[in-house]
């Protein structure tokens, strides 16, 4: 699986709305509200890099009220939860 951290700038006034429509795409986990230079974030997950292009450019970017993108691929991805996991194998409850 393959995560993109997708930084969004929106017209301000839409960023609910706009908040959404993202969150209802296919591949998109999470949508987050934030500060700063970037309105939203979101987070992408696809089995191939080819279907970033799907989801990014060719469904985030073409919702009205989407002014601009900034895309980072994960590396890796490190949780608690995958911490805690890995710390509980073999254990018993």
């Amino acid at each position: 699986m393959i995560t993109a951290i997708v930084l969004i700038k929106t017209s301000v006034d839409r960023i609910p709305e706009i908040a959404e429509q993202i969150a209802s795409l296919d591949n998109v986990s999470e949508v987050f509200s934030v500060t700063g230079t970037y309105d939203l974030i979101a987070m992408v997950r696809v089995r191939q890099h080819e279907d970033l292009a799907e989801v990014i450019p060719g469904r985030i970017s073409k919702i009205p009220g989407v002014e601009a993108t900034d895309t980072h691929v994960a590396f890796r991805t490190y949780s608690q939860h995958d911490l805690e996991a890995a710390f509980a194998i073999g254990l018993d409850s």
